[in-house]
C-alpha cells in the first residue's frame, strides 16, 4: 500500500509541474456520476430499441447528451469489467480473468491506481454505492482503493453472504432484496446532499438486473415485460431521482453523468435475463451481445444534445477521459489501455484508436479493427445451468457496421481480409506481452453462485 501511495503522489507531482494537460482550480472541477447496471442487455432500454420497457430518464440522458452505439465493456463477465472501468486497464494485465467469489481470498491488487485515487488527490469526495465485486477482504475493499465511502453488497446478489456493508464493516446481515434499488438510491442522494461545495465522484453500481431479480412493490407489474421489465423501470426511476437531485442543487451544469452496464444480458436466465436486442448472444460470450453495452452520457451545456457516436469506444476509456477533464496526468509506470473521449464528448470528434481484443476469462477469442471483427474457431458449449448452449463455429469474419448482429460470416468470400485480420490479432496479442497468472483463486466451496439457480430449477419441478 505504501508503494501505491508513493506512485500516486509522484503522478500528482508530475501533473502539478505542468505537462501540457491544463491544470484546473478547485472551483472549476466538475462532479462525476457513474451509474452502472449489472447484466443489462443492449435491448433493454427505450433509447436502444426496447418497446416493452419504459425508461424515460435514461432516454433523457441520451436525448440531452450522447448515445454510444458501439460501446464495449472490458469483459463479458462482471469482476474483470469492473476492474477495467476503474483502472482504465485491460483486466488481463491485472490477472483478473474470472469472477471473484465470497470464498475467494483475493481481489483487485491495491497497487492498481483507480480513478477514485486520481480524483481524491484533487480534493474530490469519492463514494461507491452498490456492488463492488473486486474482493471482500479489507485490503481489497473500496476504502483501500481510493474511495472515502462505501455502502453496498460486496458481491453479486445470488452469491452466499448477501449483506450490506458500510465502509469495512457489515452493517446489516438481513437484506430484503425487494428494496435494494431503493436503498442504493437513498444512499446516493444522501451522498450528493452531504458533499457541500466539494467536487464529488459517485459510483452507483446497482446489483440489478442480475438474478435473482427484485423490484419494490410499487414497481411490480408496471412493465410489459414481466418482472424483468419492472426491475429496469425501477432502475430508470433511480436515475431520475439522481437527475432531479442534481437539478434541485443547481449541479446539473457542472456534472458529467454516465449510465452503462458491466456486460451483456444473462440469456440462460430466460425471462429473468434481459435482451441483447439485435446483437448475438449475451453474457459469457465474445459475440457482440456479451460485450457491447448500452451507454449514454450527458453534461448540460457541455455535451451537445442528441449526439450519437457509432464508432468504437470502451469502458476503459472513462479513466483517461476523467483525467483529461480535471487536468490530471495519467500514471506513467503502467499501461493504460483506455483512450480519452473528450473530443467525442465535447467537440463532436473521434476517439483515437479503432482496435479491441475480445477475451472471455483468459481465452483470447476475437479482435476488432475499425468496422471489421474476426473470431477464432470455437469448439462450442453444450450448455449448463449457468451458461447457455452455443454451437461450434469455424473462423468468423464480420463487418459490424453492416452486420452488428453477426449474422453473415464473410470469411469464405474474403480470404485476404481474413488473413490480414488474423495477422493483426496475433500482433496485438504479442504486443501485450506476457500476462500474469490469474489472481482469482477458487476454492472447493465456490458453488455459492448457483444457490439461486438451484432454487429456480426446483421451482420448475
Amino acid at each position: 500500500m505504501k508503494g501505491k501511495i508513493i506512485l500516486v503522489f509522484l503522478a500528482y507531482l508530475l501533473y502539478s509541474c505542468g505537462s501540457g494537460t491544463e491544470k484546473k482550480s478547485q472551483s472549476q472541477l466538475p462532479n462525476f456520476v457513474f451509474i452502472f447496471a449489472d447484466d443489462l442487455g443492449y435491448g433493454d432500454l427505450g433509447c436502444f430499441g426496447a418497446r416493452d420497457i419504459a425508461t424515460p430518464n435514461i432516454d433523457r440522458i441520451a436525448a440531452e447528451g450522447i448515445k454510444f452505439t458501439s460501446f464495449m465493456s472490458a469483459s463479458p463477465v462482471c469482476s474483470p469489467s469492473r476492474a477495467g472501468l476503474l483502472t482504465g486497464r485491460m483486466p488481463q494485465r491485472m490477472g483478473i480473468n474470472q469472477v471473484f467469489f465470497p470464498e475467494s481470498f483475493t481481489g483487485m491488487d491495491p497497487e492498481e491506481i483507480t480513478i477514485a485515487e486520481i480524483l481524491k488527490e484533487r480534493g474530490y469526495r469519492t463514494a461507491v454505492v452498490g456492488k463492488w465485486h473486486l474482493g471482500h477482504l479489507e485490503r481489497f475493499l473500496p476504502l483501500n482503493q481510493g474511495f472515502d465511502e462505501y455502502f453496498g453488497i460486496p458481491y453479486s446478489n445470488d452469491m452466499a453472504s448477501v449483506v450490506y456493508m458500510r465502509g469495512n464493516e457489515v452493517e446489516e446481515y438481513q437484506v430484503d432484496q425487494q428494496y435494494i434499488t431503493k436503498t442504493y438510491t437513498e444512499e446516493s442522494l444522501n451522498f450528493i446532499d452531504s458533499s457541500g461545495n466539494n467536487p464529488f465522484f459517485l459510483y452507483l453500481a446497482h446489483n440489478m438486473p442480475h438474478v435473482p431479480i427484485y423490484a419494490s412493490p410499487e414497481y411490480q407489474g408496471t412493465s410489459e415485460r414481466g418482472l424483468y421489465g419492472d426491475v429496469i423501470q425501477e432502475l430508470d426511476w433511480s436515475v431520475g431521482q439522481v437527475l432531479k437531485k442534481l437539478e434541485e442543487k443547481g449541479m446539473l451544469e457542472n456534472t458529467l453523468i454516465v449510465f452503462s452496464s458491466d456486460n451483456g444480458p444473462w440469456l440462460v436466465m430466460e425471462d429473468h435475463g434481459g435482451s441483447a436486442g439485435l446483437l448475438r448472444e449475451g453474457k459469457q460470450f465474445t459475440f457482440e451481445g456479451g460485450v457491447r453495452v448500452p451507454t449514454v452520457a450527458m453534461w448540460k451545456g457541455k455535451i451537445e444534445p442528441g449526439l450519437v457516436y457509432e464508432d468504437l469506444a470502451t469502458q476503459m476509456d472513462w479513466f483517461p477521459t476523467f483525467c483529461k477533464i480535471i487536468g490530471a496526468e495519467l500514471p506513467q509506470d503502467r499501461e493504460i489501455d483506455g483512450r480519452d473521449l473528450s473530443s467525442v464528448l465535447f467537440e463532436n470528434g473521434s476517439r483515437e484508436g479503432d482496435t479491441f481484443l475480445y477475451y472471455m476469462l483468459s481465452s483470447q477469442e476475437g479482435y476488432r479493427e475499425g468496422d471489421w471483427k474476426i473470431k477464432r474457431p470455437y469448439a462450442g458449449f453444450a450448455g449448463s445451468r449457468g451458461m447457455k448452449k452455443v454451437d461450434a463455429h469455424d473462423t468468423l469474419l464480420f463487418n459490424l457496421r453492416n452486420d452488428p448482429g453477426e449474422t453473415t460470416n464473410l470469411a469464405g468470400e474474403n480470404p485476404e481480409k481474413t488473413a490480414q485480420m488474423m495477422r493483426a490479432m496475433e500482433l496485438a496479442v504479442k504486443q501485450l506481452g506476457p500476462l500474469p497468472e490469474s489472481k482469482v483463486v477458487r476454492t472447493p466451496a465456490d458453488n455459492s453462485h448457483f444457490e439461486y439457480l438451484d432454487s429456480k430449477e426446483k421451482a420448475k419441478n
